[in-house]
Order: C-alpha cells, then sequence, then structure tokens
C-alpha cells in the first residue's frame, strides 16, 4: 500500500527472514480468510473500547475479496472449503510468501534484516533505535507503522518484547493473554488412562450463555480445539471458568432415555452402544462426573447433555494460536495512528482486538495493515 503510493519503505525484522508467523500458520493449510457476510464476518471481532462500526469499515476497506484477489494478483489460487474457511490451493504458505516478497522488492520495498525494535525517539523525523547483535543502530523515518504481533510463537519473533518502550513513552497496553488456546484442568486419572489424545467430535460447548459447536481433543494438560477456542473471551471473564459439554447435541434427555428403553442398570455401558458414546465421551462421563454408576437414565442423560467441567486457566501464552490484549483502542485515531505519538501507526495484533481461528485472524492483520499503512502514506505526504 505505501510502497504502491510513492513511499520509500524499509521494512525491518528481527529475524533473519521475513514471515516465519506466516510459514508456522501454513503448517494447517494457511487460512487466509472465510467466505462469509461482511456483517456476520465483522462480528467476530471483539475487544475493549472498540469504536462501534470499526470492522465494518476496515473491512469495507480490505475485505475477504480483496484478500482473494491480492492473492490471485501473485499467483496463487485460492479456495472455499465447505466450512468457509479460505485457503491456497496448495495449502501451502512458502509460494505466497515468496511471491510476496518478489513483489514487495519490485516495488521498492527494501528489506533490513537481523534488526530487532528496541525504541523510537521524537523527531522530526523519528529516530527509530534497533538492537543488532551487541550494537544499537538508529534509522530515521517520516512515519513508521508497527506491525510487530502479539505474544504467540516467540522463536517466530512475535514475543511482545515491544510492550516496553511504548509504555515508556505514556501508550496505554493492556497485557497480552493467551487466545484460542487449549484450556488445562485436572482430569482423573482413569480419562488420561482410557483416552489421552482421542477427539471428541460433533459435540457443543457452552461458558456460560455462549454456545460453540466444534470437536476438542483430551491432553494430558486438559482440552484443546476449536470449540474451546470460541469460547476464549466467556472463559477469561469467567472468576472460576467453567464449560458444560453437550455429547449429543442432535438429541433431547427424553429421546436419549427413550434410546436406553427399559434398561433397568448398568446405565452407562449401555448407552455407550445405544447413544453411540465416543470413548472420549464414555471415558469423561465414567471417570470424571463423579456419578457412577448412574442412579437413572435420565441422570446420565441430564449429565451427558451437560457435563461441567471446571477449568483452572489457559495454557501458556507462547503456545496459543493468537493473543488478547494489546495497545488500547482509546489510544489509536480512526487511522490506527497514536494520538500521543504523530506519525506511528499500529496494526495486527499489536491492538488490543480477539478473533476466533477461521480465517479471521489474518483477514484482522491485513485489514488493519492497510488502514495503517494509507494512515503513513496519508502522514508522509503532510510532512
Amino acid at each position: 500500500m505505501a510502497a504502491a503510493g510513492g513511499a520509500a519503505v524499509t521494512l525491518f525484522d528481527a529475524k533473519p527472514s521475513v514471515g516465519r508467523k506466516l510459514l508456522v500458520a501454513g503448517r494447517g493449510g494457511l487460512n487466509l480468510t472465510h467466505a462469509e457476510p461482511s456483517d456476520r464476518f465483522a462480528s467476530r471481532y471483539t475487544g475493549p473500547g472498540q469504536p462501534e462500526g470499526l470492522w465494518l469499515s476496515l473491512l469495507a476497506e480490505f475485505d475477504a475479496d480483496a484478500l482473494r484477489h491480492w492473492a490471485a494478483d501473485l499467483g496463487v489460487e485460492t479456495f472455499a472449503a465447505t466450512s468457509g474457511r479460505v485457503y491456497p490451493r496448495e495449502l501451502k504458505a512458502a509460494p505466497l510468501l515468496r511471491r510476496w516478497v518478489q513483489r514487495l522488492r519490485a516495488a521498492g520495498v527494501h528489506f533490513v534484516l537481523r534488526h530487532r525494535w528496541a525504541g523510537l525517539r521524537p523527531g522530526p523525523p523519528w529516530q527509530l533505535d534497533f538492537q543488532t547483535g551487541d550494537t544499537v543502530s538508529t534509522h530515521a523515518a517520516d512515519a513508521v507503522v508497527l506491525a510487530l504481533g502479539g505474544g504467540t510463537w516467540p522463536q517466530t519473533g512475535s514475543d511482545g518484547a515491544w510492550r516496553a518502550p511504548l509504555e515508556k513513552l505514556g501508550v496505554v497496553i493492556a497485557p497480552l493473554t493467551a487466545s484460542n488456546c487449549g484450556w488445562e484442568l485436572p482430569w482423573a486419572p482413569g480419562v488420561l488412562a482410557a483416552v489421552a489424545g482421542q477427539p471428541l467430535k460433533n459435540i457443543t460447548v457452552r461458558a456460560e450463555e455462549t454456545t460453540a459447536r466444534g470437536e476438542l481433543l483430551v491432553t494430558d494438560y486438559g482440552l484443546e480445539g476449536g470449540a474451546i477456542y470460541q469460547l476464549g473471551p466467556q472463559l477469561r471473564a469467567m472468576a472460576e471458568p467453567e464449560i458444560a459439554i453437550d455429547f449429543k447435541p442432535a438429541h433431547t434427555v427424553s429421546q436419549l432415555v427413550q434410546k436406553l428403553g427399559n434398561c433397568p442398570r448398568h446405565f452407562l455401558t449401555e448407552a455407550r452402544s445405544r447413544w453411540r458414546l465416543s470413548d472420549a465421551a464414555f471415558a469423561i462421563l465414567k471417570y470424571q462426573s463423579g456419578q457412577e454408576p448412574f442412579a437413572s437414565g435420565e441422570a446420565l442423560a441430564v449429565t451427558t447433555k451437560q457435563c461441567r467441567l471446571r477449568l483452572t486457566g489457559p495454557r501458556p501464552l507462547a503456545e496459543a494460536i493468537s493473543s488478547a490484549g494489546g495497545v488500547s483502542w482509546t489510544e489509536l485515531n480512526p487511522s490506527l495512528m497514536v494520538r500521543r505519538l504523530p506519525g506511528v501507526f499500529v496494526a495486527g495484533e499489536m491492538i488490543d482486538w480477539d478473533a476466533p481461528t477461521g480465517g479471521y485472524l489474518m483477514q484482522g492483520c491485513f485489514a488493519t495493515g492497510t488502514r495503517a499503512a494509507r494512515g503513513a502514506l496519508e502522514w508522509g505526504n503532510q510532512t
């Protein structure tokens, strides 16, 4: 955006190569965006203090179609899966990244690698300090776009170290917390012995009044999977996070009882075959609920429809797919410029927004990056 508008752009990266987090995302096929209406799309983004209509405005400037056209211009064909998720046809990140870098170099973008941003001082122009080994180098810029990521996958350079320099300048930053991550709970020994590493499919999971549909994976520390990722904002807001799993969302309690027929005892054993309970669901009901043997078929059916599990907390930030928290929206103007730092813009996961997996994270980064780049270009043309 900025280079295409005639700006002399220099891109600094702390690592020996650019786009390492994009390559990590590519391990899952590189879910670029999602094929759903813009109003529904915009509702996926949450965060304290977001201006009303913000995401509709951001997506109007660079939406899912724009992202797919951008990829197509790079020679990367995309497709929408039955889930609505949009991927490159090759299901790889490397070809797209390679062509993107080539396009930027051809546009005159200068790449400076192994330079870790360490701070900035007001000008004009702005003086940016970079750590290069044991020394610090300084570079000047009329406008600055900071797109340093959140706090996940620190080995890619996204380690949240940018917070300290900005906080020294008075910028208000919400703590970075794990989002789209697994959650920990103390499993009863029998669960892990029976089904560690096995999935829970075709279930719904509820946290307070919010329900998510999808899958979960039983792990030695708790639960992973899309269903619990979607509930992250609700779980983080709960003093004592708890979920309720419905192992049979297509059936009511009375229907499940009816399927048990005249079974007089051994309700769970009978339900395993008559309800087609998965091994993981059976183990959780048997060992985790603390109600085995169940006193009646109805008691088992009720628990099967709302099996409550108390969680102890999210997995560490470094393991999460994304992070919540970051630069407060109150610190930014509509162009994503930091109000107290004129000429400095931020984009991507540095800002305090959250979204589920499914292409929304990548789209959010591209949309905010487009807005910040446009703002920086306009700012530079004015100075």
